[in-house]
């Protein structure tokens, strides 16, 4: 039973090296132990508030590459409205000249078939002329070879004139 009841010589020396124990930790060990725990726990703090602010940085950053995406279709819709337009413009003028000259063009070959009909009639004029004359002269040689029958065309003509 010895073992069961402790003397009270050794409670007592084991109470002097707990107590001697106790006071050389918290002369020695305690405020190192105690220090480094604070700057572990400032650490782990300062690492959860950087955490934290780039969390709001990176929502700020979210935030603005959002709008600048926003602005960026807005002036991609805006030069492509621009762009459309000004090819439905240049389409447009050029269905406007491609008309224009087209008219020009028409006009300018009324103009050339008047002028070749013009032409044309004048020479069909220059032919009958020509083939009239001929026709007249071969008449008036057959019907002038006689004596007799030139007198009667000459009285012929000069009763049909209208002498005033």
């Amino acid at each position: 039973m010895d073992l069961l009841t402790p003397d009270i010589g050794l409670l007592f020396w084991q109470l002097v090296v707990f107590l001697i124990l106790l006071f050389v930790l918290t002369r020695f060990a305690w405020k190192p132990i105690a220090q480094s725990l604070k700057e572990r726990e400032d650490n782990i703090q300062s690492a959860l508030d950087l955490a934290e602010k780039t969390r709001t940085e990176m929502a700020q950053l979210k935030s603005d590459n959002e709008k600048l995406l926003a602005q960026a279709r807005i002036e991609r819709d805006a030069i492509l409205r621009g762009a459309k337009e000004t090819a439905d413009k240049m389409v447009a003028d050029a269905h406007v000249k491609a008309q224009a000259e087209g008219q020009r063009m028409l006009e300018q070959a009324r103009e050339a078939m008047n002028t070749e009909r013009h032409a044309m009639m004048a020479q069909v004029k220059k032919e009958v002329v020509a083939l009239s004359l001929d026709i007249a002269e071969k008449v008036l040689r057959k019907e002038l070879s006689d004596k007799s029958a030139q007198e009667q065309l000459v009285q012929n003509l000069v009763a049909e004139s209208n002498l005033n």
